[in-house]
């Protein structure tokens, strides 16, 4: 059974950090591209990160780049999130999901993944 479960969210103040993990089950995680997503009220998903199948290639939203960096252990079946000078429209539920590695693979589109944890929230604020 698939399971990929995310922790490490929290309320933090803006300019703080967090680190956000994945533990991956059930599928053999070094054939999947692994990403985070995330959600604020109101708002489609928003891709945020995504980690290539060996970890090798990292992509990052124009919103996140140069403040988050996503990496993974494939030994451990893990995907990280660090977050790094929060901003409040940072906001939102933040998802953990895998998908396989197609040649036409694209990294910020929900449809790529067919794998999702429950999400994990993460509160920027004051």
């Amino acid at each position: 059974q698939v399971q990929l479960v995310e922790s490490g969210g929290g309320l933090v103040q803006p300019g703080g950090s967090l680190r956000l993990t994945c533990v991956a089950s059930g599928f053999t995680h070094s054939y999947y591209y692994m990403a985070w997503f995330r959600q604020a009220p109101g708002k489609e998903p928003e891709g945020v990160a995504a980690i290539s199948p060996d970890g090798d290639t990292a992509y990052y939203s124009d919103s996140v780049k140069g403040r988050f960096t996503g990496s993974r252990d494939n030994a451990k079946t893990t995907l990280y999130l660090q977050m790094n000078s929060l901003k409040v429209e940072d906001t939102g539920m933040y998802y953990c999901a895998a998908g396989f590695a197609r040649w036409d693979f694209r990294a910020f589109e929900t449809d790529s993944y067919t794998e999702w944890g429950q999400g994990t929230q993460v509160t920027v604020s004051s």
